[in-house]
């Protein structure tokens, strides 16, 4: 096969691809819906009226952001974590419970970046551009956490907001039990045949096996929306990343925001841009807003995840979803809006990245520290 000919095969077939990938593209979004759905109803079964025992592991705040954050580090997509924690809430986990949570996922998914770094390793000068520009990412998520945890602990701040904007769409009229809902009247069928297939099972099983399968069709649904759109909007998404370049801070953080709705992973929306800056094409300043608009981006799957749910918890599952997108924004304005708080993710990613650059085992244990012993540690002192 030569190479000349890859340009014409994937011109004569691209129309029907895409049709045939906007296709699959959608009935993935379903896939989705169905299993947010699913989730929220196995919640129910599963713990009847013992949802406060069951979710009083987490009634820490601070093991709440541990599990959003192992969590997402572990199956490396902040959207997969945040879709399931929407389908909790739909099945009573407590907001108060879930906002740390959302905060973790955050963390989370800034492993990804920071791994894509790794491949400049071999050549010194390259791996520090990288690792400072993919930590970059880290510090600001971290310091979110520091400023935001601490504010939603004592007063409720963000819990307060989304729940005022909820009760401004009034959606419990639109989303509850009475009324026509079209989200409703296109997953229930769905949800009634897996509901009749588990029904045989005893105790509380089937509530399980609706949450496993929730799970694993999210996992799968966002996993495959994410390759899918890429391959229709990866060259678009370059595009804007290359024309935004140079245009100031709003132009970077609103094209890092519409690149990560684009491609559906803020993960590949910052990875993109790491060995730009490794091959110093790029400056890891250049690439700061963009790193930012994708935290925002990435709220998209969760708002579209609130969709599938229906019944009594409707509004706190778009609360929840909201929460995430308020957070991401008010954490961009604050922190880059205040020329003393604007600068501290980049010079303490500098300075990482040049310990790291000298001595490659402390990126190992940044990674593994952060990322894991650190939470599991957490963890298992709080056992």
């Amino acid at each position: 096969m030569s190479v000349t000919e890859t340009p014409f095969t994937l011109e004569s077939e691209s129309p029907q691809r895409n049709w045939m990938r906007w296709l699959l593209l959608a009935a993935l979004v379903y896939v989705m819906l169905v299993a947010v759905s699913m989730i929220g109803s196995g919640f129910k079964v599963a713990t009847g009226d013992h949802a406060k025992e069951l979710f009083s592991f987490a009634s820490n705040p601070i093991m709440g952001l541990i599990i959003g954050m192992v969590a997402t580090a572990l199956i490396q997509s902040s959207s997969t974590v945040t879709s399931i924690i929407v389908g909790m809430v739909a099945g009573g986990l407590p907001i108060t419970i879930a906002i740390p949570m959302m905060m973790g996922a955050n963390i989370g998914t800034s492993i990804t970046n920071t791994l894509v770094s790794l491949g400049h390793v071999a050549r010194k000068d390259e791996f520090q551009r990288a690792f400072n520009a993919a930590t970059i990412h880290d510090f600001f998520n971290v310091m979110s956490v520091l400023i935001f945890l601490p504010l939603e602990m004592a007063f409720g701040v963000l819990e307060y907001l989304s729940g005022a904007i909820v009760a401004l769409l009034d959606t419990g009229s639109t989303s509850g039990m009475d009324g026509f809902n079209p989200i409703k009247a296109i997953t229930q069928p769905a949800l009634d045949v897996v509901s009749g297939m588990l029904s045989a099972l005893p105790s509380v099983y089937p509530g399980v096996f609706k949450i496993l399968i929730g799970i694993g069709l999210i996992v799968l649904s966002i996993t495959y929306m994410g390759r899918i759109m890429k391959s229709l909007m990866v060259g678009k998404a370059k595009e804007i990343l290359h024309r935004s370049i140079g245009k100031g801070p709003l132009s970077g953080i609103t094209s890092g925001a519409l690149m990560t709705v684009l491609v559906q992973s803020s993960s590949t929306t910052t990875s993109l841009v790491v060995p730009l800056v490794g091959s110093g094409i790029l400056k890891a300043k250049d690439i700061y807003p963009f790193t930012l608009g994708a935290n925002v981006g990435t709220c998209i799957t969760a708002l579209i995840a609130a969709l599938g749910v229906v019944g009594v918890n409707a509004g706190f599952a778009l609360q929840i979803a909201i929460v995430h997108l308020l957070y991401n924004v008010i954490g961009v304005t604050l922190i880059y809006g205040l020329p003393m708080l604007r600068n501290i993710p980049l010079d303490l990613s500098y300075r990482l990245s040049v310990m790291v650059a000298d001595t490659k085992l402390y990126g190992v244990a940044y990674i593994g520290g952060l990322f894991f012993c650190m939470p599991l540690g957490i963890i298992f002192a709080s056992v």
